[in-house]
């Protein structure tokens, strides 16, 4: 885990990237930020947490870091241990933490409940729409500290990585570290509900795209040409063929829009 820090004192925001060794966007953005060093009005801690896993291109050493939290001193995995360690550097920090996905290109946030923090910084980031985890949120690193998460595009794309500088320099604005205004709008609302399987196939197909309805009968991915139809009608969220090793995605629900509204 490597730690920096941008301005003096003691930093009650964080950045962090690099949760994944195979998602390098916000390592970008936060190497950017290294660089251009600018002058932030509150200090902020910038963290490239699993460098184990960045270094071999992997997505995790021994297990997934995003659902390895509390984390214990004494475990046995890698993760587990860096789990604690980056648990301890982040507490009392407002956490920013970028990843990318091979599901969908559009950035979105992720959230573990919409509080009235997620309500104030989501609708001034560039994002499409926010993702509320409900009963999914176990392990993943907001269990443990004050987490908005995003998904800035295509894993290893060059424009996942611009979104990251984009969406990193938009929550320093929010949040008061970097001098300027961002711009609010009203973002829809999705709620995982449950996870999708996918049994053991060799060849694997989504027929869906990510957010938009898919309606009971309609087929929406197939394991080795064998179609999975809809029972009931769902939003799909991180749905793709091959991202995950035992789930195509999650079914979700859509809930009203959060709006513009400032919360005082």
């Amino acid at each position: 885990m490597r730690v920096a820090q941008l301005g003096s004192g003691t930093p009650e925001i964080a950045v962090v990237a690099g949760i994944h060794g195979d998602e390098p966007c916000g390592v970008r953005a936060v190497e950017r930020l290294l660089d251009d060093r600018p002058s932030v009005t509150r200090p902020v801690k910038l963290v490239v947490a699993n460098e184990n896993a960045l270094e071999r291109q992997v997505r995790f050493v021994d297990e997934d870091l995003n659902r390895a939290f509390p984390g214990d001193p004494n475990a046995e995995t890698h993760e587990g241990r860096l789990a604690y360690e980056l648990a301890a550097e982040l507490e009392g920090c407002l956490t920013f933490s970028m990843h990318s996905t091979q599901s969908h290109s559009e950035p979105f946030a992720i959230v573990k409940g919409l509080d009235e923090l997620a309500r104030e910084i989501c609708p001034q980031l560039p994002v499409s729409s926010i993702v509320e985890t409900g009963n999914f949120a176990e392990g993943r690193m907001f269990s443990k500290v004050d987490t908005i998460e995003v998904e800035c595009g295509l894993q290893g794309s060059e424009t996942a990585a611009e979104n990251a500088d984009r969406l990193t320099r938009a929550f320093l604005t929010a949040v008061d570290a970097l001098p300027g205004d961002t711009v609010r709008k009203e973002l829809p609302v999705y709620q995982l509900v449950d996870c999708i399987p996918k049994s053991t196939a060799d060849t694997y197909e989504v027929f869906v795209d990510n957010f938009t309805r898919v309606d009971a009968g309609d087929a929406f991915a197939a394991a080795d040409g064998n179609r999975q139809v809809a029972d009931e009608p769902f939003y799909p969220v991180l749905m793709s063929s091959y991202g995950y090793t035992d789930v195509f995605g999650y079914a979700a629900e859509k809930l009203d829009e959060v709006s513009v509204t400032t919360i005082s």
